[in-house]
């Protein structure tokens, strides 16, 4: 990222490209108007005028903003059907209103309470990205207490508005960087303060339900190691000064991602997924990204990026942004900023979860092609490789599908009105699994001999059983039902085993399938 420009005056004409980052410029004489804080807005008597200059300047070409809505006046039913199924995006006010945070993590004056973090969690220890330090594909990472970076935060602050009080001070890089504490697992690390509740409409959520009952890799000790807080969860409070900020990137598996600013104002470039081939440097392979699509984008390696058209918003504080699957994006912090941030998938992203999967895992094959036929276990490695690359593999997603697959038929058999919105929240589940299942099983991916599920050992498990009571008080609260709790009684057991052959074991994709279908055939609430 070049130097962040502070109170220069610049002659720009309109092919210049400069930092997107800056606080004033004076113009040329035939455009008028004043920018606004670091959004890039103008208020000026020809639109379309400053329109194309402020694209201009970005060098980049801004078609269109993001929808915003009112989330008082949105049901989960309306925003699964305009916003999840239609992969769109869009910014919600007035979900954070009720939130403990908004009231612990911001002081009087609307900027972070640094105070609150440095007693409270400053033993913490964190990831924190250098923004001006580039490491390979992402900026580098820095490990320090919660207590450090808060300590270093406020003194930038401090120089900073010393230095701001100096118009005669031109040279603004002074070598310091801008930092970024991200990816904090806040939840996991302090369950027990209850810093806010994730909002009906992205409450169906597979991803953090599954990992807060199971962890993700079943033999962990062939993979990668990792910390227990650092892979259970996909839910992360990140905090930033001005100035700090997300390259160009599209959200971990393919999933969806929610933003909520505490305080603070974020600025957002959206790339949707028709153009992301344009934005890698070998179209069809897809390795590697463009960093910053405000830094000169070298057009021999990115010949496709010069074709390209952004979404824009400025999120505001206590907005909520969705962010769907597939959607590359990069995110500016305009002021101090704290956010809360999750992934999660579903039944409606479920289909690019796997394409993205099966993807990886093809190129992970083809990467240690030239060792097959010394391998002991090529498959076997495959898979670990791409378990430590990507944060999952083909049996782990597996495994993954046929655990909630079997809560949902549970669930099912519990619903007496089978025309209940719950009812066919589940229907939907279990038919996108089927359909899931059936791509597993044209690609390949998973064998009997690589995993198994035994479905009286699971169906006993204690675990199982509390996976199953907050997946369905989960789905009780988004479909605002009567939330009665219902205890698994032996025969009800018995009823679901019932499902499945003699063998009482699912050991692959076909098994599921078949599973799937017996529960329609003899369910009191059958698949439509």
């Amino acid at each position: 990222m070049g130097r962040i420009l502070k109170r220069a005056e610049l002659k720009v004409s309109l092919s210049t490209r400069v930092s997107p980052i800056f606080t004033s410029f004076t113009f040329p004489s035939n455009l008028t108007g004043n920018l606004i804080g670091d959004s890039h807005f103008f208020f000026s008597q020809e639109p379309q005028l400053w329109e194309r200059s402020i694209i201009s300047l970005m060098g980049i070409e801004i078609v269109g903003q993001i929808d915003k809505i009112n989330g008082k006046e949105l049901s989960y039913n309306d925003f699964a059907e305009r916003y999840l199924a239609k992969s769109q995006p869009v910014v919600i006010s007035d979900l954070t209103e009720d939130w403990r945070v908004r009231e612990d993590w911001v002081a009087e004056n609307g900027l972070p309470n640094l105070n609150f973090f440095a007693t409270h969690f400053g033993k913490s220890r964190v990831q924190v990205a250098d923004c001006d330090r580039r490491e390979y594909t992402d900026q580098k990472r820095l490990e320090m207490s919660v207590l450090d970076f808060v300590e270093q935060w406020d003194k930038d602050s401090v120089e900073d508005n010393g230095e701001d009080g100096d118009d005669d001070d031109d040279d603004d890089d002074d070598g310091k960087s801008v930092l970024y504490l991200k990816d904090w697992h806040f939840v996991k690390e302090y369950p027990n303060y209850t810093a806010y509740k994730t909002p009906p409409s992205f409450s169906d959520d597979w991803l953090n339900l599954y990992l807060d009952h199971y962890q993700m890799h079943e033999d962990r000790e062939n993979f990668q190691k990792y910390d227990q807080i650092s892979c259970s969860d996909y839910r992360f409070v990140y905090m930033g000064g001005k100035g700090s900020w997300t390259p160009l990137h599209a959200d971990v598996f393919r999933s969806y991602s929610w933003s909520a600013n505490v305080c603070g104002r974020k600025r957002w470039l959206f790339l949707p997924p028709s153009q992301s081939h344009l934005v890698y440097d070998r179209q069809g392979y897809m390795k590697n990204c463009v960093y910053n699509i405000f830094e000169e984008v070298n057009e021999t390696k990115f010949p496709g990026f010069k074709e390209t058209t952004w979404l824009e918003c400025i999120q505001e504080s206590g907005d909520t942004i969705f962010v769907p699957s597939g959607w590359h994006h990069q995110v500016y912090n305009l002021e101090d900023t704290i956010s809360i941030n999750h992934n999660w998938l579903n039944a409606y992203n479920l289909a690019c979860v796997w394409d993205l999967l099966w993807k990886d895992y093809k190129d992970t094959e083809e990467s240690i092609e030239d060792i097959r036929d010394i391998s002991d276990d090529f498959e076997a490695l495959c898979q670990r490789n791409l378990a430590a690359n990507t944060g999952m593999n083909l049996n782990d997603f597996f495994i993954f599908m046929s655990r909630f697959a079997l809560g949902n038929m549970v669930l099912q058999e519990s619903l007496n009105p089978c025309s209940s919105a719950m009812a066919q929240n589940m229907v939907l589940n279990l038919s996108t699994i089927k359909t899931m299942m059936m791509k597993m099983i044209s690609a390949g991916g998973v064998t009997a001999k690589d995993v198994s599920l035994d479905l009286r050992e699971t169906l006993e498990d204690p675990q199982f059983l509390r996976f199953c009571r907050d997946m369905r008080r989960t789905y009780k609260m988004i479909h605002k039902e009567e939330d009665n709790e219902v205890l698994f009684p032996e025969e009800f057991l018995l009823k679901i085993m019932g499902f499945t052959d003699q063998k009482m074991q699912i050991c692959s994709p076909k098994d599921l399938v078949e599973m799937i279908d017996r529960c329609n055939t003899c369910s009191s609430n059958p698949l439509a």
